[in-house]
């Protein structure tokens, strides 16, 4: 046999091999509400500490109550493999609020936990098993109740023609889906993407103008962040909140710009894509457009106010999947987070061990392996939540339920 003819057998093992492995090989599991949390042994227990005021957590806590108790006290709460009742986690965080109070050591603090309480670990994402953690904040943005040549892009209220539909009243298997349309004769139609809707010119008919701001680039990230304050030049702040959206799924313009080679992934920032359109508004029309999620808002009294109808608090709430976590729960996160230096600028990432509640949601937090970190509001919240794109470790904590009666 010639040197080339074994170099073709070889090749066609090696192709055949090749394709066994690809037929063998078994992508990842999806992760299910199921296994979404492992509870963990007490001897796997992390290092329990807090980086951060326990007055902040105590008033965290005390909204998350606030929701809890306006529901069933039995309808049931999942954590991973385990089931309890909204009145367990009610009685969890209330005996974890009373141990916060007496401000105990690391010590004594991680003695407790692992006597009392049962910790879970999330998944983190379905390939990579790893939890990303951003930042988002609340805005503060210039603006008007009038449109005029400096403020001319609107903040749009909820239309009058937008309806949302309940899919589980049709059928058991469609739990948790809703759809979002407008009525088109006697068919409900999908609801236009942002790009349809920037070009509708009746459209502040449909959905009157709540305020007025100084650009698109200011919209999208008031859209972005899902709350915000917009200053009137009379000294006036409205509070402006999250109410609908267009029902289209969120996607990326950080993306879209790093894998066009606008801005490279190590720079990209919501400073960066913020300086990107600015100097670049020939392309920002079709950049914001890619992403065909709009965001519809309403007045509030104050705020900001996540998914659970009540106030978030800096640094000790967070946006998960409620689809997976436990709504209001208490957490425990470990994660490097971006330290602003007296200049106003990040001199560096310091680890953050935290308590934190599980008390909003976004469109872009998908999945077991994304959380998102409230920093908010001013300078240094928006700078931080901007660059805050990091790995770290998720938990949740609940009360060991009592051993049953002899």
């Amino acid at each position: 046999m010639t040197i080339g003819s074994r170099t073709s057998v070889f090749l066609t093992w090696a192709a055949l091999l090749a394709a066994s492995l690809l037929l063998t090989a078994c992508p990842p599991k999806p992760i299910t509400l199921e296994t979404a949390l492992e509870r963990l042994a007490p001897s796997d227990y992390p290092d329990f500490g807090d980086d951060a005021r326990f007055d902040q957590l105590a008033q965290a806590i005390e909204m998350s109550l606030a929701y809890l108790r306006k529901l069933p006290a039995d309808r049931p709460v999942i954590f991973g493999p385990d089931s309890y009742t909204v009145a367990h986690l009610i009685r969890s965080l209330e005996t974890f609020a009373a141990i916060a109070q007496e401000n105990p050591a690391a010590e004594t603090l991680n003695r407790v936990i692992r006597e009392r309480y049962r910790v879970y670990a999330a998944a983190g994402d379905a390939e990579t098993r790893k939890v990303l953690f951003t930042g988002y904040y609340e805005p503060l943005l210039q603006g008007s109740l009038t449109a005029t040549p400096e403020f001319p892009v609107a903040i749009n209220s909820r239309p009058v023609d937008l309806v949302e539909i309940d899919l589980s009243l049709f059928a058991d298997d469609l739990k948790g889906r809703r759809i979002v349309g407008r009525y088109a004769g006697r068919s409900v139609t999908p609801y236009p993407a942002r790009e349809q809707i920037r070009r509708e010119p009746d459209f502040e008919r449909l959905a009157p103008p709540l305020a007025w701001v100084r650009d698109e680039v200011d919209l999208s990230n008031l859209m972005i962040q899902g709350s915000g304050k917009v200053a009137l030049a009379d000294g006036r702040l409205l509070q402006i909140q999250f109410d609908a959206s267009n029902g289209h799924p969120f996607r990326s313009i950080g993306r879209l710009l790093i894998d066009q080679g606008k801005i490279s992934a190590e720079r990209i920032s919501m400073q960066t894509i913020r300086e990107y359109l600015r100097q670049h508004p020939s392309e920002a029309p079709a950049i914001l457009n890619h992403n065909p999620r709009y965001i519809f808002f309403r007045l509030a009294e104050s705020g900001p106010v996540g998914a659970l109808a009540v106030p978030i608090t800096p640094l000790r709430s967070i946006a998960v999947d409620r689809s997976l976590f436990p709504s209001a729960a208490l957490a425990f996160i470990s994660v490097p987070v971006p330290k602003v230096d007296a200049q106003g600028r990040i001199a560096r990432f310091e680890p953050r061990n935290a308590f934190v509640l599980a008390q909003d949601a976004g469109s872009a937090i998908t999945g077991a392996g994304r959380v998102d970190l409230f920093w908010g509001h001013g300078p240094e919240a928006e700078l931080a939540a901007g660059h805050m794109k990091n790995e770290g470790r998720l938990y949740f904590l609940v009360l060991a339920p009592e051993p049953p009666a002899p």
